[in-house]
């Protein structure tokens, strides 16, 4: 018997992430803030980086159920260094994406591969952050995972490993 589920009841002002269902876009999360509760139990909230699709340049508004809504994650501080394999969220494109870190480029850039969409790309360390999964009402920090590299990203990785730091190694 799996545990029962906690309610979460959000509040106006509340500072939330929305769940992407668009193609393309899944799996991905935009940061919004609550404005309202309605009667039906749907929640209001504005995107912080999403814009209106008209000419007006405003933030998006949108009505969602409780299912699409998340409390932001907890904050971990990492003084922007990250380990090989790590799972972490890249702040690209309006939203975090999941992924994990494959490299170093520099004192401050790190690769992440992304599974979804079979690419990788470097960020600089601001942009990235430890991956959290939102599991039954609590905040799981995610645990490292077994590597399984790509096969084009395999002889890239091993040229990177031999330039990365003694963290990596």
């Amino acid at each position: 018997m799996r545990p029962p589920l906690k309610r979460v009841d959000f509040r106006p002002g509340d500072k939330v992430e929305v769940c992407s269902k668009e193609e393309g876009f899944l799996g991905s999360y935009y940061e919004a803030t609550v404005l309202s509760r309605l009667e039906t139990g749907r929640y209001v909230v504005r995107y912080k980086t999403l814009l209106r699709d008209d000419a007006v340049s405003e933030p998006l508004t949108e009505t969602l159920f409780p299912r699409d809504i998340r409390p932001s994650p907890p904050k971990v501080y990492t003084r922007g260094e990250f380990s090989l394999y790590q799972a972490v969220d890249a702040f690209d494109n309006d939203g975090w994406w999941s992924g994990e870190i494959t490299g170093r480029l520099g004192p401050h850039h790190y690769y992440v591969y992304f599974r979804t969409t079979n690419e990788e790309i470097a960020y600089p360390s601001s942009k990235i952050r430890v991956h959290h999964e939102w599991v039954n009402g609590d905040w799981i920090l995610s645990q490292r995972e077994t590597p399984q590299p790509q096969p084009q990203l395999q002889q890239q990785n091993q040229d990177q490993e031999e330039q990365l730091p003694q963290q990596f190694n």
